[in-house]
């Protein structure tokens, strides 16, 4: 991608502003850190007030800055430019190169020094060297304030998230304490149950946000054994049965008696509850879900199929964001974070696995896991640390 940065050159011999013109009229200066190129917009000024009078008309990104100028000197020009605040970078040239003037000129705002006289060379690597640090700047800009956009929006999603439920159980509590529901405690018991079931919400989205947040900053501490996946699949059923029952969802396992693989616990259990909770909880009264673990040689499948309320083209393409649920008349009485499919991606990643989904309206919906039997090796600040055992 190409970018042009307009550059100005304040000096007060016209064949210097020329000669500067002419050895960056077709010079460009690559950046593959940031996949761009970098041309130039030369323009020129004959002395101080002349340059902020074009500074304050078309900003330039980059300014060479004669230090000897008639009337205003250069460094009375920095001055002036650190009082306006632009986002710009300035390099002094000057005949008087002096270690002095040097560290004058930096303390008050210039990012390098250049003396006269220089080869177009040297006017090449020092233009090089300020396009690039500017481009690095205005990058890490961008990401800074991308990352304070995103931490804004998760923010309000969280609140919004927390809101609503906190609102009922305050509701709840207000009948309670203005005994409006009845004369017996009896009469009351739907509103305890409902706020019990809010608060069990709350407590979900808050774990699962710890899950979240420890496997993307690499503070969750990994302890790889081996682990009999079909075991820790039969775990998860049995964890689940109570809910089922609720529902009359019958839960069946189709897969070998054992199958190992190194894995962390924890995470395994990640898996498996946060499949088998969706299938559950989306599912139809009296309907069925089916847990299968099948050894494909390196790799390892896990496919959970329902014969619930299922979802559209549509709806599958936003599953994986953090704080999706799938919102319309079948979901709306369905209690969950929004985070658990996110987290299930991401420790799938750990395993070099990938999930896929396949679902009909009214039919019901199958997640497939895929992982690695043995774990990928971890990288520093990117993945959770990782123990072997």
């Amino acid at each position: 991608m190409n970018e042009t940065l307009h550059l100005l050159v304040v000096d007060d011999e016209v064949g210097m502003r020329l000669s500067v013109e002419r050895a960056l009229r077709h010079y460009s200066v690559h950046l593959p850190d940031i996949q761009n190129d970098i041309d130039f917009r030369v323009s020129q000024a004959e002395s101080g007030e002349a340059a902020l009078a074009l500074i304050d008309a078309d900003t330039p990104d980059l300014i060479l800055l004669d230090y000897k100028l008639p009337g205003m000197s250069g460094l009375d020009v920095l001055t002036a430019l650190q009082e306006r605040k632009l986002d710009l970078l300035v390099v002094m040239i000057t005949a008087y190169a002096s270690l002095e003037t040097a560290v004058q000129a930096t303390k008050i705002g210039a990012f390098d020094f250049l003396a006269k006289p220089f080869t177009p060379e040297e006017l090449r690597a020092t233009v090089q060297k300020i396009t690039k640090h500017c481009m690095i700047q205005r990058e890490a800009s961008k990401l800074a304030e991308e990352r304070r956009q995103i931490r804004f929006e998760f923010l309000s999603v969280l609140a919004h998230e927390l809101k609503s439920p906190l609102a009922a159980v305050q509701g709840n509590l207000f009948i309670l304490r203005d005994h409006l529901a009845g004369d017996t405690i009896q009469d009351y018991d739907h509103l305890v149950n409902r706020s019990i079931i809010r608060l069990e919400g709350m407590k979900k989205l808050i774990f699962d946000l710890l899950d979240l947040t420890r496997i993307e900053s690499g503070q969750k501490k990994r302890v790889l054994t081996d682990i009999d996946v079909c075991g820790a699949a039969h775990q998860s059923i049995e964890t689940h049965r109570a809910l089922a029952a609720e529902k009359r969802v019958t839960i069946t396992f189709e897969g070998p008696e054992t199958l190992l693989m190194k894995a962390d616990a924890g995470e395994l259990e990640m898996i498996f509850n946060n499949l088998i909770s969706n299938a559950v909880k989306y599912n139809k009264n009296g309907g069925a879900v089916t847990v299968a673990i099948q050894e494909l040689g390196p790799t390892l499948s896990i496919a959970v199929r329902d014969t619930g309320i299922g979802m559209t083209q549509a709806e599958v393409s936003k599953l994986f964001a953090e704080f999706t649920r799938i919102k319309n008349k079948k979901t709306m009485n369905i209690l969950g974070s929004g985070l658990g499919l996110s987290i299930l991606k991401r420790v799938s990643y750990l395993y070099g696995g990938q999930v896929q989904v396949a679902s009909e309206p009214d039919q019901g919906t199958t997640f497939t896991v895929t992982l690695q039997k043995e774990p990928l090796p971890s990288t520093a600040g990117s993945e959770p640390t990782t123990t072997v055992v």
